[in-house]
């Protein structure tokens, strides 16, 4: 009996190792592979949508915009051409959710530092305040990386159509006249194809390790 266990050991090994490649290869074949949505208007609470655009249900993009960032150079979507971003809205000013949105967003910019497909986009709104020098002087306060992050200022009006319109992450204090205030804790996760992949609460760091994560799926896409 032992010369037989003997004789075909080696038989037994090859088949075991064989079984094992095949149990792995079945169960990454059958494993669905995670994927983020692609986010419509249709999608999205009504609160953070424009009205104009609350039905639409499929082909929407990020649109396109000319802003300016913290170094007085001129931001178009060209800039992130082909690459992925996180995109959120805050103002330098703010005492409230901004200081940990930002932190949050530095935390994402140390964990991609060397990660050349993921850039960060965060606009100002209070553009009239939020001057180039003074998103100069927020951006070197805070240890922003400006080959990586573009803190953006420029016309209102852009700024919170792109809120409302394209990124689909405007809640707002106020109407529509001189007085009107954007308030959004959202991060807006963006693919190469300029498509909302995700959103997160940008003052969780629950959010944050989420978002992270996303990042990862997306670019194996």
């Amino acid at each position: 009996m032992l010369r037989f266990f003997a004789k075909y050991k080696f038989f037994g090994i090859f088949l075991f190792v064989l079984s094992a490649i095949i149990i792995l290869i079945i169960y990454n074949v059958l494993k669905p592979q995670e994927r983020l949505p692609v986010y419509q208007p249709n999608m999205v609470s009504n609160e953070l949508v424009d009205s104009t655009i609350q039905e639409v249900r499929k082909y929407h993009t990020i649109s396109d915009f000319k802003l300016y960032n913290q170094n007085g150079d001129t931001i178009t979507q060209d800039f992130y051409d082909g690459k992925i971003y996180v995109a959120d809205f805050f103002f330098t000013t703010c005492q409230t959710i901004c200081p940990i949105m930002t932190d949050h967003m530095l935390k994402i910019q140390e964990k991609l530092k060397d990660d050349p497909e993921v850039l960060l986009l965060s606009h100002t709104v209070i553009p009239n305040a939020d001057s180039v020098p003074q998103l100069k002087k927020y951006a070197l306060e805070k240890g922003v990386n400006d080959a990586k992050w573009n803190l953006v200022t420029g016309d209102k009006k852009q700024i919170y159509d792109l809120a409302r319109k394209s990124y689909l992450a405007a809640k707002s204090e106020g109407d529509a006249g001189p007085f009107d205030m954007i308030h959004t804790e959202n991060f807006v996760l963006v693919d190469k194809e300029k498509r909302i992949r995700g959103f997160y609460d940008g003052t969780s760091s629950e959010a944050i390790d989420d978002l992270l994560h996303d990042i990862e799926i997306l670019k194996k896409e």
